[in-house]
């Protein structure tokens, strides 16, 4: 026993990153896949001044020489990186704090002699000159120096509160997890909405973003079971895309500043910073700059990802919350299918008679559309700077302003640049949505718009990927539809690039609104409800149906019993005679014509709960490729009660929310011919 007692184990390290956002001092530890990996850097051999090594799913790289975290896809600041093996606990939020590395390692040379020695009671001084003192393996404390001190300097002493004091990891109950699967399936960019905060707790978009990706792990682990046993699925990336922060660096909270009255200065602040990029996305100056900034980033993300991911074989897909999912919508509106396709159809176009940019036809066609404008007088500077057709449908309002044109005929110039790009692609996309098709008669009259859509005039860039699956979170897209004046889209309308579209949202969130009635406004019918992620609806809406179900029952057996004896109260009109000719077995025999007449009561209520079950058969046209669109969250019970009270978290509950997530989850990897282990009840 002895012996044993006296045998020494090495510490088993582990690797921690010191978190930035918080404002006190708090240490996490790292999975346990990237600190094997880190420490399997670390003992090499080889110098570690130039090693780099991913963590967290490659979205961070460890400097290792320099003992840093560093984010790769967005800004963040840099994160200190810590080797541990000795920890102490903090004085308020009993958190265990790591020892720097080398006096850690003294602890451990102290620890070994102690052991090997049999000798305890080791009193060690640290570098901030606090004692930790070993009683016993079981019994470290550690001792912060004494607040007073004479004017000779006092020697470190026992006083203060002791902190408790653990070796080694596996002493200190720290969550770690295992880690995420290497292999990336899909890759999904999500978009904020307005302001710099993305939900109640005011956190950034790559916080919330963090947050989605963890609960996207965790339904993997519960609903694809099998697909992750036989290693046919990985994980989905998710990656925040962030133009808030370009938008108010182009100097424009320094004009608003100057404008804004001092009084409720706070309120005044947050309206600027948040309410007001609604605003900016209606401003074609500005409208400019979101979509540049939302298409660049995302281009530059994607090819980054494929840079760090060469192996990656996945498609792409994209998500919008609140404003974000406007921008994306008038972004994939825009896009361009092919150069091959664009060409037939520019060329299609130009038969039909339309004067567009893309058919250049020398000077003669500007000279043309300017006398249609009236505006001749600027033939010549248009003729000096040899502009052709293409090229004016080319031209911005600054090459415009450089060319000396005043602002009245420059706004004309945009405008009819705008129109003519819009009814070049809304006719293309007509041509191409009906081809294959034959045009069904149409039972309304009344002419319908079709998307595309008036925008705000801007140049829409093109993205460097053909996105798998839309996928839109608390979205005002068909707020902002009717109100640029569209009453209906066109069945047979699909986003150019995209044939995937999921309108997500909850049933209290006050932005959002539906697309379905959009493409079919004669019918009526409810949105889809999604499936709780355990199965079953809420215990609260089972409750609310099947009241609405026995009242329904009670209502029809009601009125059956009253037809039934308003029957044979008019059946008692007939000859006395005749009713005493019949006997006891012919008397009942009116019940059947009452029971017959009864169940057409019964059946004319049930087409409304039984046309819930059917929705998913409704024709909702190809802008989800023949599916439904709208689905809606089930409420929690809390929020049933009072719907006011919880419309603002509604509209940013989808970052924690399973049954969100899950749908996200199914859709894509139903691309790919892999499904849930056990289908929901109620999903479709």
């Amino acid at each position: 026993e002895p012996e044993g007692a006296n045998r020494y184990e090495a510490v088993v390290p582990h690797w921690f990153y010191r978190k930035v956002n918080d404002p006190r001092e708090r240490w996490v530890p790292f999975s346990m896949q990237d600190s094997e990996r880190l420490e399997e850097a670390h003992c090499s051999g080889g110098g570690e001044a130039d090693v780099v090594v991913p963590t967290s799913g490659g979205r961070y790289d460890v400097l290792l020489g320099q003992r840093q975290r560093v984010a790769v896809y967005w800004e963040e600041e840099v994160a200190e990186v810590r080797r541990c093996t000795w920890f102490y606990k903090g004085d308020k939020d009993n958190k265990y704090i790591p020892y720097s590395e080398a006096f850690s390692e003294e602890l451990e040379e102290a620890y070994m002699v102690a052991v090997t020695l049999d000798e305890w009671k080791k009193k060690l001084e640290s570098p901030s000159r606090e004692v930790i003192i070993l009683h016993n393996p079981k019994l470290m404390v550690h001792y912060q120096p004494a607040a007073s001190s004479d004017e000779w300097g006092s020697t470190p002493t026992e006083q203060g509160r002791p902190r408790t004091v653990k070796r080694g990891v596996e002493n200190i109950a720290a969550e770690i997890p295992n880690g995420e699967p290497l292999q990336i399936d899909h890759l999904v960019f999500v978009v904020h909405g307005i302001g710099p905060a993305c939900d109640i707790r005011f956190r950034s978009i790559v916080q919330c973003v963090n947050d989605f990706r963890n609960v996207s792990l965790s339904m993997l682990q519960a609903h694809f079971r099998k697909a992750q046993e036989q290693q046919q699925i990985g994980r989905v990336e998710f990656l925040p895309v962030n133009w808030h922060s370009s938008l108010h660096s182009t100097g424009v909270d320094v004009d608003l500043e100057r404008i804004t009255l001092p009084s409720i200065n706070r309120l005044r602040h947050f309206i600027n910073d948040t309410i007001l990029d609604v605003f900016f996305y209606n401003s074609s100056t500005y409208c400019q700059t979101i979509v540049d900034t939302v298409a660049s980033e995302m281009n530059r993300l994607y090819h980054l990802f494929l840079q760090r991911n060469p192996l990656f074989s996945g498609g792409v897909s994209i998500a919008g919350h609140s404003l974000g999912s406007l921008i994306l919508f008038d972004l994939l509106t825009n896009q361009k299918a092919s150069p091959e396709e664009e060409e037939g159809e520019v060329g299609w176009l130009c038969s039909q008679g339309h004067r567009l940019a893309s058919s250049s036809r020398g000077i003669e066609e500007v000279k043309e559309i300017l006398k249609e404008l009236e505006l001749s007088e600027y033939c010549d500077v248009f003729e000096k700077e040899k502009m052709d057709g293409k090229a004016l449908f080319l031209c911005t309002e600054n090459n415009l302003k450089e060319m000396g044109i005043p602002l009245g005929p420059r706004m004309k110039i945009l405008h009819y640049i705008s129109s003519q790009r819009q009814m070049q692609v809304c006719t293309a996309q007509l041509r191409r949505s009906q081809a294959p098709l034959r045009p069904a008669p149409s039972s309304s009259p009344e002419p319908t718009t079709s998307l595309p859509l008036p925008q705000v005039s801007a140049n829409y860039p093109q993205l460097d990927y053909k996105p798998t699956i839309f996928f839109a979170f608390g979205s005002p897209i068909g707020m902002f539809l009717t109100v640029r004046g569209v009453k209906r889209i066109n069945p047979n309308y699909s986003l150019p690039t995209c044939k995937g579209f999921f309108n997500i949202f909850h049933p209290f969130d006050p932005v959002a609104y539906r697309i379905e009635p959009m493409i079919v406004p004669d019918l009526e019918f409810e949105p889809m409800l999604l499936p709780h992620h355990k199965g079953r609806k809420r215990m609260h809406l089972e409750l609310k149906e099947g009241l609405t179900r026995m009242s329904l029952d009670l209502k029809n057996n009601l009125l059956g019993s009253l037809r039934v004896a308003w029957q044979s109260f008019t059946r008692a009109q007939l000859p006395a005679l005749e009713a005493a000719s019949t006997d006891t077995g012919t008397s009942t025999e009116p019940e059947p014509e009452a029971a017959a007449e009864k169940e057409p009561a019964l059946k004319s209520e049930e087409p409304s709960v039984a046309g819930k079950e059917e929705g998913s058969l409704i024709n909702v046209g190809r802008l989800n490729g023949g599916n439904r669109i709208d689905y809606v969250l089930q409420e929690k019970p809390i929020e049933s009660f009072n719907e006011y009270l919880f419309a603002l978290q509604g509209h940013l509950c989808y970052w924690e929310s399973e049954d969100t997530v899950l749908l996200v989850l199914k859709e894509i990897y139903q691309t790919k011919g892999i499904t849930l282990d056990q289908p929901l009840p109620g999903g479709q």
